[in-house]
């Protein structure tokens, strides 16, 4: 019984087109091309609104990666994110976090989203996102007490 369950999964797994995110695998997820986050409840109406434009912009576009976070499961999660409102969609690109929005985005939007994802210079986004890096790590170090 158990490895008919375990296939009956494996086949409903691969047959989505969005991957479910936990704090567990966030990391190695959002590490390398565009990732595309969403941040849904299960009792929240636009939520359930915008899924299925999520889900078709995710078979659409087969070299993004769209995740999904059930805030309720991952509560650690939402709260590292600083989500007060859902949905939430969040976007990164090589590991940087390029954007983050509230609200259901109808699918033009979402496209447009995507588009200017694509289209961005990552060579000075890496270059301003290193800067702004260094400067609030000296920002955060300069606000120690001296000994």
């Amino acid at each position: 019984m158990r490895g008919r369950e375990f296939l009956r999964r494996q086949a409903v797994d691969t047959g989505m087109a969005t991957t479910t995110l936990t704090a567990d695998n966030h990391d190695a997820t959002v590490s390398d091309g565009i990732v595309l986050i969403d941040f849904w409840a299960d009792w929240c109406g636009p939520c359930k609104q915008f899924a299925p434009v999520f889900e078709r912009a995710s078979e659409q576009n087969s070299d993004i990666t769209f995740a999904k976070v059930d805030t309720e499961d991952q509560q650690q999660l939402a709260a590292m994110y600083g989500i007060t409102s859902i949905p939430t969609l969040v976007g990164y690109r090589d590991g940087i976090p390029i954007f983050a929005q509230p609200g259901a985005l109808p699918a033009p939007v979402l496209d447009d989203v995507i588009s200017q994802v694509r289209a961005l210079d990552m060579e000075t986004v890496k270059k301003e996102y290193a800067e702004a890096v260094a400067a609030q790590q000296a920002s955060a170090d300069g606000a120690l007490p001296a000994e």
